[in-house]
């Protein structure tokens, strides 16, 4: 359905104004229940709890050289394209972000 965005907006007084209570009556009093989406794979040892032992654990990284159209900034030390370039200042290179 289209909206009108256009069209001047309804006051309080203009709507029907109902209740709290009223509305609560009408959504009816059953029990309103959260529904969890879990894959099927998900198992308690695939959650990680806050202040968990983590030290055993390794992870694998691919780590991808800089590339010959990319620079590092030498201020946030991120890897961004060389049109982001704002400044080059001993033979450090600055991005568009640190120096705008």
């Amino acid at each position: 359905m289209a909206t009108d965005y256009d069209a001047p907006r309804k006051t309080e007084e203009e709507s029907p104004g109902e209740s709290l209570e009223a509305l609560q009556a009408s959504r009816g009093t059953s029990a309103q229940t959260a529904v969890i989406d879990l894959d099927e794979n998900d198992t308690a040892e695939g959650i990680d709890l806050p202040g968990a032992d983590l030290s055993s654990e390794e992870l694998t990284v691919v780590v991808v050289p800089e590339q010959s159209d990319e620079f590092t900034c030498g201020s946030c030390f991120l890897v961004r394209h060389r049109s982001q370039i704002a400044l080059e200042k001993n033979g450090l290179k600055y991005c568009k972000d640190c120096e705008g």
